[in-house]
């Protein structure tokens, strides 16, 4: 992966979890727990969306679109393990 590519990724990972912190009330993490959340579920949004026969647009505006729903489906899970 190219530096570059990396970098993209942090920071729409970055802005997906600030969101998905908004979106979220009461699963957060924090601040910075959220922008890793955010950066994980970018990961995820971006496996798992496509399967499932959505997709956002290949544009920046849709890349974080697709990690915010990562992103939301990450803190709803791990809200709920952290709450059992």
């Amino acid at each position: 992966m190219a530096l570059e590519a990396l970098l993209v990724l942090l920071v729409i990972g970055a802005i997906a979890g600030f969101l998905a912190g908004l979106i979220v009330k009461g699963y957060g993490f924090g601040v910075v727990g959220n922008i890793v959340v955010g950066i994980v579920g970018a990961l995820l949004g971006g496996y798992l969306l496509p399967r499932l026969g959505l997709f956002a647009g290949g544009d920046v505006v849709g890349q974080i679109i697709t990690a915010t729903i990562g992103a939301v489906i990450l803190l709803v899970l791990l809200g709920v393990l952290r709450r059992a």
